[in-house]
């Protein structure tokens, strides 16, 4: 199987879990710290690697104690590093509140070092991505870099996915060089103005972005799996429960890089959605981001449980 190579950035997660937010002046007693991996190209590149994909991850790093988590967290889970190291700048950091509650999370981004990922850095690995079995990207790196991304992935012939996630403006060239674009149900109504709030709505909003030039949908639903969209097929995959949701930070992560695992592998493209699903049912089940992805051993399982 040729590689998987993914752009993105890597971030140090430091998450809260408390009853509420705090009010603007306000100062609540927490419930927990945990101090972590995370980013959600670094999120897809550990979901992937461990579900058995050979995975290549393009960022960049300061030279840091962050820096030394991401290397050490990429180092167990399989990643191949393609860091280039930028002394000018810090290695990125998110801030996670969790509620305690229900699971469900609120974060705030410090890219650092990793808004300065540039055009050339994808220039750099062009052959590894002309040589790539899929090439994945999000938009927490600077969207030009992400565009020639594509565009070298593009002109290969290789599959591209691309997770629009935080959710941006994007124009109709950049939507036309994805093959799968993969938003949840915020990202598909910020990409095309259309509440996603049922089944019905995300085909409507899927309906727009192929109209847009994608080649096909995948939309996220959380508890409710996923719907796959292209021109010619259309199909609601449900969600493949593993056990009580813990914490949803992830799940999207998990999702993308079992996506890209299955179809690397060269199963039917519904197929890679379930097994992308039952990457994300097992994620949810666990607290953390990249340390919450599953072995391929599990989800395999899990699949076979049916």
């Amino acid at each position: 199987m040729k590689p998987i190579v993914i752009l993105g950035i890597f971030v140090a997660d430091t998450s809260f879990r408390a009853e509420r937010m705090p009010r603007m002046g306000e100062t609540i007693l927490g419930q927990s710290f945990a101090l972590g991996p995370g980013g959600k190209g670094s999120n897809q590149a550990v979901a992937a690697a461990m579900a058995g994909g050979e995975t290549h991850f393009i960022t960049r790093l300061g030279r840091d104690d962050f820096a030394r988590i991401a290397r050490t967290t990429w180092e167990q889970a399989g990643v191949r590093p393609e860091v280039t190291e930028d002394d000018e700048s810090y290695t990125g950091a998110a801030f996670i509140f969790l509620e305690a509650a229900t699971g469900d999370n609120a974060i705030i981004v410090s890219p650092g070092a990793a808004a300065r990922i540039a055009a050339g850095d994808l220039e750099a690995r062009a052959e590894l991505i002309r040589g790539a079995s899929v090439f994945v990207t999000q938009l927490e790196q600077p969207i030009p870099a992400a565009r020639r991304g594509l565009e070298i992935a593009r002109a290969a012939g290789v599959p591209t996915i691309l997770n629009p996630a935080p959710a941006a403006a994007l124009d109709d060239a950049m939507l036309a060089l994805c093959d799968y674009l993969t938003p949840n149900e915020s990202e598909a109504e910020g990409l095309t103005g259309l509440k996603v709030t049922s089944l019905t709505e995300a085909e409507a909003a899927a309906d727009a972005l192929l109209d847009r030039g994608v080649g096909a949908v995948v939309i996220t639903l959380g508890a409710n799996g996923a719907l796959y969209r292209d021109r010619s097929r259309s199909v609601h995959v449900p969600a493949v429960g593993a056990g009580p949701v813990v914490e949803t930070t992830g799940a999207g992560d998990a999702f993308n890089g079992g996506f890209a695992v299955a179809l690397a592998e060269g199963r039917d493209v519904v197929e890679a959605v379930r097994f992308g699903c039952a990457t994300a049912g097992i994620s949810v089940t666990r607290p953390g981001a990249a340390r919450s992805m599953p072995t391929r051993a599990e989800i395999d399982a899990l699949l076979a449980r049916g």
